[in-house]
Protein backbone atom coordinates (compact mmCIF):
# COMPACT_ATOMS: atom_id res chain seq x y z
CA UNK A 1 0.00 0.00 0.00
CA UNK A 2 1.38 3.72 -1.05
CA UNK A 3 1.14 6.17 1.88
CA UNK A 4 2.89 8.85 0.50
CA UNK A 5 2.24 10.23 -2.98
CA UNK A 6 3.65 13.48 -3.70
CA UNK A 7 2.65 15.00 -6.92
CA UNK A 8 5.66 16.10 -9.47
CA UNK A 9 6.61 19.82 -8.64
CA UNK A 10 8.11 21.40 -12.06
CA UNK A 11 10.07 23.84 -10.90
CA UNK A 12 10.97 26.19 -13.99
CA UNK A 13 13.93 26.21 -15.95
CA UNK A 14 15.54 23.56 -13.31
CA UNK A 15 13.99 20.24 -12.57
CA UNK A 16 10.46 18.09 -11.72
CA UNK A 17 10.74 16.19 -8.48
CA UNK A 18 8.63 13.88 -7.06
CA UNK A 19 8.75 11.54 -4.03
CA UNK A 20 6.76 8.52 -3.26
CA UNK A 21 7.40 6.19 0.72
CA UNK A 22 5.88 2.94 0.69
CA UNK A 23 5.18 0.57 4.17
CA UNK A 24 6.84 -2.15 1.83
CA UNK A 25 6.17 -5.92 1.86
CA UNK A 26 6.14 -6.81 5.40
CA UNK A 27 5.95 -3.99 8.25
CA UNK A 28 2.53 -2.38 9.58
CA UNK A 29 4.12 1.42 10.14
CA UNK A 30 5.56 3.46 7.77
CA UNK A 31 9.16 4.59 9.12
CA UNK A 32 10.14 6.72 6.79
CA UNK A 33 9.46 10.38 5.47
CA UNK A 34 10.03 12.16 2.91
CA UNK A 35 9.28 15.72 1.75
CA UNK A 36 9.88 18.25 -0.88
CA UNK A 37 10.08 21.86 -1.07
CA UNK A 38 10.28 24.83 -3.69
CA UNK A 39 11.35 28.32 -2.80
CA UNK A 40 10.38 31.78 -4.69
CA UNK A 41 14.06 31.62 -6.52
CA UNK A 42 12.86 28.29 -8.29
CA UNK A 43 15.08 25.98 -6.08
CA UNK A 44 14.39 22.64 -4.75
CA UNK A 45 15.01 20.95 -1.03
CA UNK A 46 14.46 17.19 -1.20
CA UNK A 47 14.15 15.54 2.30
CA UNK A 48 14.71 11.74 2.71
CA UNK A 49 14.68 10.44 6.12
CA UNK A 50 14.27 7.11 7.69
CA UNK A 51 13.61 6.26 11.41
CA UNK A 52 16.03 3.79 13.35
CA UNK A 53 13.53 0.27 14.21
CA UNK A 54 14.07 -1.82 17.47
CA UNK A 55 13.12 1.58 19.72
CA UNK A 56 10.44 3.42 20.24
CA UNK A 57 10.00 6.70 17.83
CA UNK A 58 11.61 5.93 14.99
CA UNK A 59 8.32 6.97 13.30
CA UNK A 60 7.89 10.38 15.33
CA UNK A 61 11.82 11.35 14.34
CA UNK A 62 11.90 10.39 10.43
CA UNK A 63 9.01 12.53 10.53
CA UNK A 64 10.80 15.41 12.78
CA UNK A 65 13.54 15.32 10.69
CA UNK A 66 11.65 15.64 7.47
CA UNK A 67 9.47 19.02 8.72
CA UNK A 68 11.88 20.37 10.66
CA UNK A 69 14.58 20.31 7.76
CA UNK A 70 12.07 22.17 5.23
CA UNK A 71 10.82 24.76 7.90
CA UNK A 72 14.41 25.72 9.10
CA UNK A 73 15.15 26.39 5.86
CA UNK A 74 12.67 28.06 4.77
CA UNK A 75 13.51 30.23 7.56
CA UNK A 76 16.85 30.88 7.18
CA UNK A 77 18.21 34.03 5.49
CA UNK A 78 19.14 33.44 1.62
CA UNK A 79 22.53 35.45 2.57
CA UNK A 80 23.74 32.65 4.47
CA UNK A 81 24.23 30.72 0.72
CA UNK A 82 22.80 27.13 -0.04
CA UNK A 83 25.51 24.77 1.63
CA UNK A 84 25.23 26.59 5.34
CA UNK A 85 21.60 26.86 4.69
CA UNK A 86 20.96 23.38 4.26
CA UNK A 87 23.48 22.33 6.69
CA UNK A 88 22.00 24.49 9.93
CA UNK A 89 18.61 23.03 8.63
CA UNK A 90 19.61 19.43 9.26
CA UNK A 91 21.36 20.59 12.53
CA UNK A 92 18.52 22.16 13.66
CA UNK A 93 16.26 19.13 13.44
CA UNK A 94 18.98 16.75 15.44
CA UNK A 95 18.58 19.36 18.03
CA UNK A 96 14.93 18.91 17.90
CA UNK A 97 14.81 15.40 18.11
CA UNK A 98 17.54 15.02 20.55
CA UNK A 99 15.44 17.90 23.01
CA UNK A 100 11.91 15.93 22.47
CA UNK A 101 14.18 12.38 23.39
CA UNK A 102 15.31 14.03 26.69
CA UNK A 103 12.02 14.91 28.35
CA UNK A 104 9.81 11.96 26.59
CA UNK A 105 11.38 9.10 28.38
CA UNK A 106 9.63 6.54 25.92
CA UNK A 107 11.47 7.92 22.82
CA UNK A 108 15.16 8.51 24.68
CA UNK A 109 16.51 6.19 22.46
CA UNK A 110 14.55 7.37 18.97
CA UNK A 111 16.51 8.27 15.94
CA UNK A 112 16.50 8.75 12.23
CA UNK A 113 18.92 8.93 8.95
CA UNK A 114 18.74 11.85 7.19
CA UNK A 115 19.77 12.59 3.34
CA UNK A 116 18.76 16.32 2.28
CA UNK A 117 19.41 17.44 -1.52
CA UNK A 118 18.88 21.14 -2.61
CA UNK A 119 19.08 21.88 -6.28
CA UNK A 120 19.91 25.30 -6.66
CA UNK A 121 21.23 27.33 -9.81
CA UNK A 122 22.55 23.75 -11.23
CA UNK A 123 24.37 22.82 -8.33
CA UNK A 124 23.20 19.99 -5.78
CA UNK A 125 24.12 20.54 -2.24
CA UNK A 126 23.47 17.94 -0.01
CA UNK A 127 23.45 17.23 3.93
CA UNK A 128 23.55 13.72 5.10
CA UNK A 129 23.60 11.20 7.99
CA UNK A 130 23.20 6.90 8.20
CA UNK A 131 22.67 5.05 4.96
CA UNK A 132 20.05 6.61 2.80
CA UNK A 133 21.50 7.32 -0.17
CA UNK A 134 22.07 10.38 -2.95
CA UNK A 135 22.49 8.24 -6.33
CA UNK A 136 23.59 10.55 -9.43
CA UNK A 137 22.76 9.05 -12.84
CA UNK A 138 24.40 10.88 -15.89
CA UNK A 139 24.04 8.84 -19.21
CA UNK A 140 25.39 5.39 -18.23
CA UNK A 141 26.65 6.33 -14.87
CA UNK A 142 25.87 5.49 -11.57
CA UNK A 143 27.49 7.20 -8.80
CA UNK A 144 26.34 6.91 -5.27
CA UNK A 145 27.16 10.53 -3.51
CA UNK A 146 26.90 9.59 -0.13
CA UNK A 147 28.55 7.51 2.21
CA UNK A 148 26.85 4.73 4.12
CA UNK A 149 27.65 5.50 8.13
CA UNK A 150 26.88 1.62 9.13
CA UNK A 151 29.43 -0.95 10.37
CA UNK A 152 29.67 -2.66 7.42
CA UNK A 153 30.53 0.38 5.08
CA UNK A 154 33.08 1.22 7.06
CA UNK A 155 34.77 -2.33 7.43
CA UNK A 156 34.76 -2.34 3.50
CA UNK A 157 36.01 1.52 3.18
CA UNK A 158 39.13 0.05 5.23
CA UNK A 159 39.02 -3.25 2.99
CA UNK A 160 38.48 -5.58 5.33
CA UNK A 161 35.20 -7.17 3.57
CA UNK A 162 34.12 -6.89 0.48
CA UNK A 163 31.44 -5.17 -1.16
CA UNK A 164 29.24 -8.39 -1.96
CA UNK A 165 29.44 -9.70 1.32
CA UNK A 166 28.57 -6.30 3.04
CA UNK A 167 25.66 -7.25 1.06
CA UNK A 168 24.47 -10.21 3.04
CA UNK A 169 26.42 -8.90 6.40
CA UNK A 170 24.41 -9.15 9.81
CA UNK A 171 25.66 -5.48 10.49
CA UNK A 172 24.46 -4.01 7.24
CA UNK A 173 22.28 -1.70 8.31
CA UNK A 174 23.87 -0.60 11.65
CA UNK A 175 24.59 2.62 11.64
CA UNK A 176 27.66 4.13 12.84
CA UNK A 177 25.81 7.93 12.95
CA UNK A 178 22.43 9.36 13.18
CA UNK A 179 19.97 12.14 13.53
CA UNK A 180 19.00 12.30 17.19
CA UNK A 181 21.35 10.43 19.81
CA UNK A 182 24.30 13.50 20.33
CA UNK A 183 23.58 16.92 20.14
CA UNK A 184 25.74 18.17 17.75
CA UNK A 185 25.51 15.22 15.15
CA UNK A 186 28.40 14.45 12.57
CA UNK A 187 26.86 15.90 8.83
CA UNK A 188 28.46 14.84 5.86
CA UNK A 189 28.67 17.70 3.35
CA UNK A 190 29.26 17.50 -0.34
CA UNK A 191 28.12 19.92 -3.57
CA UNK A 192 28.68 19.01 -7.22
CA UNK A 193 27.55 20.32 -10.46
CA UNK A 194 24.72 19.15 -12.25
CA UNK A 195 24.05 18.86 -16.28
CA UNK A 196 21.75 18.91 -18.44
CA UNK A 197 19.12 15.64 -17.98
CA UNK A 198 21.33 14.43 -15.26
CA UNK A 199 19.09 12.34 -12.54
CA UNK A 200 19.52 12.38 -9.08
CA UNK A 201 17.58 9.43 -6.54
CA UNK A 202 17.55 10.04 -2.85
CA UNK A 203 16.15 6.72 -1.29
CA UNK A 204 16.18 5.08 2.02
CA UNK A 205 17.72 1.38 2.22
CA UNK A 206 14.49 -0.18 1.55
CA UNK A 207 14.61 0.05 -2.17
CA UNK A 208 18.41 -0.27 -2.78
CA UNK A 209 18.63 -3.33 -0.38
CA UNK A 210 16.68 -5.17 -3.13
CA UNK A 211 17.56 -3.71 -6.14
CA UNK A 212 21.02 -3.45 -7.90
CA UNK A 213 22.37 0.12 -9.09
CA UNK A 214 22.13 -0.49 -12.53
CA UNK A 215 18.68 -1.30 -11.75
CA UNK A 216 18.00 1.61 -10.39
CA UNK A 217 19.01 3.41 -13.22
CA UNK A 218 17.19 1.65 -15.86
CA UNK A 219 13.95 2.18 -14.35
CA UNK A 220 14.44 5.54 -14.00
CA UNK A 221 16.15 6.05 -17.50
CA UNK A 222 12.85 6.89 -19.40
CA UNK A 223 10.46 7.87 -17.13
CA UNK A 224 9.17 11.04 -15.43
CA UNK A 225 9.96 11.89 -12.07
CA UNK A 226 6.68 10.77 -10.36
CA UNK A 227 6.39 7.56 -12.64
CA UNK A 228 9.76 6.62 -11.67
CA UNK A 229 9.06 7.23 -7.74
CA UNK A 230 5.88 4.01 -8.26
CA UNK A 231 7.80 2.06 -10.37
CA UNK A 232 10.85 2.09 -7.98
CA UNK A 233 8.42 1.12 -5.44
CA UNK A 234 6.84 -1.12 -7.15
CA UNK A 235 9.61 -3.31 -8.01
CA UNK A 236 11.05 -3.05 -4.66
CA UNK A 237 7.80 -4.59 -3.61
CA UNK A 238 7.75 -8.01 -6.48
CA UNK A 239 11.42 -8.22 -4.60
CA UNK A 240 9.84 -8.49 -1.13
CA UNK A 241 11.27 -5.96 0.49
CA UNK A 242 11.14 -6.57 4.13
CA UNK A 243 11.61 -2.91 4.80
CA UNK A 244 9.62 0.77 4.49
CA UNK A 245 11.14 2.43 1.43
CA UNK A 246 10.98 5.71 0.41
CA UNK A 247 12.54 7.28 -3.47
CA UNK A 248 12.66 11.16 -4.31
CA UNK A 249 13.60 11.70 -8.36
CA UNK A 250 14.66 15.04 -9.98
CA UNK A 251 15.29 15.12 -13.03
CA UNK A 252 17.17 17.94 -14.36
CA UNK A 253 16.51 20.38 -16.79
CA UNK A 254 19.40 22.86 -16.89
CA UNK A 255 23.08 22.36 -15.55
CA UNK A 256 25.11 24.46 -13.94
CA UNK A 257 26.49 27.39 -15.68
CA UNK A 258 29.80 27.46 -17.38
CA UNK A 259 32.34 29.47 -15.32
CA UNK A 260 33.88 32.77 -16.71
CA UNK A 261 37.74 32.75 -18.28
CA UNK A 262 37.75 35.06 -15.15
CA UNK A 263 36.58 32.75 -12.57
CA UNK A 264 38.94 30.24 -14.09
CA UNK A 265 42.04 32.29 -13.45
CA UNK A 266 41.20 33.14 -9.93
CA UNK A 267 40.21 29.26 -9.46
CA UNK A 268 44.09 28.58 -10.70
CA UNK A 269 45.83 31.29 -8.89
CA UNK A 270 43.88 30.46 -5.50
CA UNK A 271 45.78 26.86 -6.00
CA UNK A 272 48.74 28.20 -6.73
CA UNK A 273 48.69 30.81 -3.86
CA UNK A 274 47.33 28.22 -1.59
CA UNK A 275 50.00 25.70 -1.84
Amino acid sequence: MMVADMDPVAVPAQVTVAALSDLGTERDNNEDACGLQVDDGGSVLVVVADGVSGYEGGEIASRTAVDVTLSAFADSPASWGPAKRIFRAVQRANIEIYDRALVVPELRRMSCTITAVLVHDGVAYAAHVGDSRLYLFRGESVVQKTKDHTVTADRVRLGLLSAERAKSHPDRSTLTHSLGPELIAAIDRLNFPLAKDDVLLVCSDGLYNVLEDRELRAIVADLDASEACAELVRQANRRGTPDNLTAAVARVAVGAPEPSPAANWRSVLGQIFSR
